[in-house]
């Protein structure tokens, strides 16, 4: 449910090369194919580190493409070193593959800090921005970033910055549907960038850092009810199980 990338975007409306290229091993060019490939490789980064696994069908749904661009593509990704197949027809990311989707998460993320905290974006509206910043950010302005935002592990909606080092970041919580009536916890993150999303539990204060308690959950997949900020809501099953807290 990822809002797609205005890069990615743009590179379905561009025309296919029989015989494209990738403009150099650090994927510093900004043609469609480059930004394409920073966008397939960040997706399958997504779903492999934080998500149920990749497969065609999850990714094409990811990127908001026909599943036939993604076999092809991934072939393709398969072919110069980035990706590697793995049982049941799953792809998973090589060590180069993982260098470029961390170098492009972590300046995603990076970029969503900036607008948020220094120029006091919405939350909801600073992933499509944060999409096409990505590929312009440098090294340089990634370390001048790190040193004005203060190092930032998490971004705005608690997603974790994954470390420069490849290393998987850390990250606690359980979905808010699985606490148990009459507990607290405390609001880790959102799962899901979806601008609507986003809009609503903000409204309601299921932001990161916010303490939430459960007092009634119905049978039968029915709504939860929780108390933010001494105010009492009714929220969907589906829209619980986004949210990460921690007890």
């Amino acid at each position: 449910m990822k809002p797609k990338c205005a890069c990615a975007s743009a590179w379905r409306c561009a025309a296919w090369n029989d015989n494209p290229g990738v403009e150099g091993s650090d994927m510093s060019g900004h043609s469609h194919f480059a930004e394409s490939t920073e966008e397939y490789l960040e997706a399958v980064y997504r779903l492999e580190r934080e998500g149920p696994g990749v497969t065609t069908s999850g990714l094409a749904s990811e990127l908001g493409v026909a599943p036939a661009s993604v076999s092809g593509m991934l072939k393709k990704l398969a072919t110069d070193g980035y990706l590697e197949y793995v049982a049941r027809g799953e792809v998973k990311l090589t060590q180069e593959g993982l260098a470029v989707a961390v170098r492009v998460v972590r300046r995603h993320r990076l970029a969503e800090c900036l607008l948020t905290n220094v120029l006091g974006m919405p939350w909801d509206e600073v992933q499509s921005e944060a999409c096409m910043l990505e590929h312009a950010i440098s090294e340089k302005m990634e370390a001048r970033l790190i040193d004005i935002l203060g190092d930032p592990k998490e971004c705005p909606h608690g997603l974790p910055i994954p470390p420069k080092d490849l290393s998987d970041p850390q990250r606690a919580g359980i979905p808010l549907a699985q606490i148990e009536v009459g507990s607290d916890a405390v609001v880790q993150g959102v799962t899901e960038e979806v601008p609507e999303i986003l809009r609503y539990l903000g409204n309601v204060g299921l932001r990161p850092g916010a303490h939430v308690r459960v007092h009634a959950k119905a049978p039968l997949g029915g709504p939860l009810t929780v108390e933010v900020e001494k105010r009492r809501h009714a929220i969907s099953l589906e829209l619980a199980r986004m949210v990460m807290v921690a007890g």
